[in-house]
């Protein structure tokens, strides 16, 4: 429908959403026109009482709440558009409230684990351990996202302001700092990336395969896991859990609230604040285990 092809344009090129997102509401706006179009309607008669429906439908299904909030907040911004461009006069999301869902803690990688990590694991000394070692010391000193710490380009690091620049996302850079350890890692995996491939050319993505070619989210994730299953049993062992275990250690080390936020690249502050939650039941647990009475 030309409409939803005009929204998805619209969240593309002008909001900058990420591809990823723009798939997620394309898949869930089809679902809804193919809903619609099984009770008969069509979307400029479509009724709260339709979206409700809907909403039902998917419940029964299985989805998750997290899955319907989703599903919902595509819907709102959906009609909204449609209503500022007049192509509607009716916003039948208006009287469709979002679940409150309660958010798990973030899962973290304790210090101990992350030093066992670093200190006892043998990376290959081969491009693919080095590049390895390199990306996990990345994660964790930078607490980047796999998809910034594949779109890094090595004109993005600066070794003498010890600064990376990142593209977050929608597309909004910020300047991460970096530590001098981080500082040797990055140009010894550098050095090996120029002996196996050549000299680094412009525009051209830092992070590679052993056959020189831009590396991939699949490739980046399993090796995340094979590193992190030696040494931790948390429940996950991804990239993003090594994201949360770089904002929980640093705010457990006193770290300003503010600047792990500008460093993590949110939008606000709320949520940052989800990792004091997660020092908190740290700090329940240690007292239950310490205290007499606890």
């Amino acid at each position: 429908m030309d409409w939803i092809y005009q929204f998805l344009d619209y969240i593309t090129y002008e909001k900058r959403f990420s591809p990823h997102t723009c798939n997620a509401y394309r898949r869930d706006l089809n679902q809804y026109v193919d809903f619609l179009l099984s009770v008969k309607k069509e979307l400029q008669n479509a009724t709260h009482q339709d979206v409700r429906l809907w909403i039902v439908e998917e419940l029964e299904e299985g989805k998750s709440a997290r899955t319907i909030n989703r599903k919902i907040s595509t819907l709102k911004a959906f009609y909204k558009f449609l209503v500022r461009n007049k192509f509607t006069l009716i916003d039948p999301t208006t009287k469709i409230i979002l679940p409150k869902q309660r958010k798990p803690l973030p899962i973290f990688v304790s210090e101990t684990e992350i030093n066992n990590l670093f200190e006892q694991i043998i990376f290959p000394q081969t491009f693919e351990g080095i590049r390895d070692k390199t990306m996990i010391e990345l994660f964790y000193a930078t607490g980047i996202r796999l998809s910034e710490l594949s779109n890094i380009k090595k004109e993005d690091i600066d070794f003498y302001y010890q600064t990376i620049k990142i593209i977050g996302k929608r597309k909004k850079e910020r300047l991460v700092p970096f530590s001098p350890k981080l500082s040797a890692v990055l140009k010894e995996y550098i050095k090996i990336y120029e002996k196996n491939f050549g000299i680094i050319k412009q525009n051209t993505f830092l992070f590679v395969t052993k056959k020189g070619k831009a590396i991939y989210a699949k490739l980046i994730y399993r090796t995340i896991r094979k590193y992190l299953d030696m040494v931790s049993t948390v429940e996950k062992r991804s990239p993003h859990v090594l994201r949360h275990t770089f904002a929980t250690h640093l705010l457990d080390n006193e770290a300003d609230l503010v600047a792990i936020k500008e460093i993590l690249g949110h939008s606000s502050l709320a949520a940052t604040q989800v990792y004091t939650h997660t020092s908190i039941e740290k700090l329940k647990k240690s007292y239950k285990q310490a205290h007499p009475r606890a």
